[in-house]
């Protein structure tokens, strides 16, 4: 059991570690002001550094290396901004994993070279207006018409919809109830019938096109469906990788606010000494590294233990559920230390408070991860209903 990254990780996230910093700073200040997402160009730009492909075989036109690699990019870009990490985030652990393990092979060599390229992103539509967490609930119906599929309904909570040019659909496919109909097609912008609601207005997390998206009638190939009804337990396995995309992107947040709170009590004067010399004030700075150093190998490890498929729902729930909670103790202790500069829009701890709370609701809202653990931990599945 080694703990130490190796030559080709520290590669990564030193390179990581610069282009945020030289090249992300602004960009993400732009997002936080316009709530716009991240341009084309930069996701281009990502992609011409491997960084959208880190864990995506080279046949597809990635790099071929490992899920833990490709999070220590996610965190670095992360520290930065969460918004300037969400492309790097939905390549290397959202719906492109999905397509990678389950979607039809001439499905993968359309879609997955473009996103390691920048040429596109591919999000998840998941929820819907009556269905957050009760995904065996799917309301949205795509009915098998000959050698098409016609899909009417509405999603909700779409990260990156109308931004995006592909989604990885969640939908019901079969006309049996609960998990047994539900499955998820493939489509694209610009379908005919495809559209989209006014993006979402958020405290936190600016710079992510949430929106709606409705479909009306829209007709797509039947070879497009990447999981056939009842297959929700794979979506579902996909989605722990999803998890860890999630917790890194908390981690990110709180080992910059540690650097900014280490920083701050270093050089701000009380009493004609820095404020690190305090004894609270020390035990808060030990706390926020505690809660960083945990939830980094937490999230490690549910990663290492999967290099070879994905990951463990056990492992993903407890690293999410911790990551979730450590960042929003980390900010809160960041705030504390500062005092009002640490609550002041002109510091950046105050924002890094407005986006932590975003990673312990989507995702899977952090009780239903302990729900998660205490199921695998006795062997079975709890009903939510």
């Amino acid at each position: 059991m080694d703990f130490q990254l190796s030559a080709q990780q520290r590669e990564f996230q030193q390179a990581a570690r610069r282009f945020a910093q030289e090249e992300l700073v602004e960009v993400a200040k732009a997002c936080e002001r316009t709530s716009e997402p991240v341009p084309d160009a930069v996701r281009q730009r990502m992609g011409e550094l491997g960084f959208l492909g880190i864990n995506i075989p080279q046949t597809y036109g990635g790099v071929g290396a490992g899920k833990v690699d490709a999070l220590i990019v996610l965190e670095e870009l992360a520290k930065v901004s969460a918004a300037v990490a969400f492309p790097v985030f939905e390549a290397n652990c959202g719906p492109a994993q999905t397509l990678l393990y389950f979607a039809p092979e001439w499905l993968k060599q359309r879609v997955l070279p473009k996103v390691c390229s920048g040429e596109m992103m591919v999000s998840v539509s998941m929820s819907e207006p009556d269905v957050g967490t009760a995904m065996t609930e799917l309301k949205t119906r795509a009915v098998i018409k000959g050698d098409r599929i016609v899909i009417n309904g509405v999603k909700r909570w779409c990260s990156g919809a109308g931004h995006a040019q592909g989604y990885v659909l969640y939908c019901r496919l079969a006309d049996k109830p609960g998990a047994a109909g539900v499955g998820a097609v493939y489509l694209e912008k610009g379908t005919p019938g495809l559209s989209f609601g006014k993006p979402e207005q958020f405290m936190g997390a600016r710079g992510f096109h949430n929106a709606e998206i409705y479909l009306d009638n829209v007709e797509v190939p039947v070879e497009n469906i990447v999981v056939p009804a009842g297959g929700v337990k794979d979506l579902m396995r996909s989605f722990n990788m999803e998890r860890l995309g999630n917790s890194t992107c908390a981690l990110g947040i709180a080992a910059s606010a540690l650097e900014v709170a280490l920083a701050y009590t270093q050089e701000r004067q009380q009493f004609g000494k820095p404020l690190v010399d305090f004894q609270a004030v020390q035990l808060r700075l030990a706390e926020m590294k505690i809660d960083v150093e945990a939830a980094r190998l937490l999230i490690h490890r549910a990663a290492q233990g999967a290099e070879d498929g994905l990951p463990s729902l056990l492992d993903t729930s407890v690293a999410k559920c911790f990551a979730n909670e450590a960042v929003r103790r980390v900010v809160t202790h960041g705030v504390q230390v500062m005092g009002a500069y640490g609550y002041s829009s002109d510091y950046p701890m105050e924002q890094k408070m407005r986006d932590a709370w975003l990673w312990g609701i989507g995702g899977g809202h952090i009780d239903l991860q302990k729900v998660n653990i205490a199921g695998e931990l006795v062997g079975r599945r709890f009903s939510q209903r």
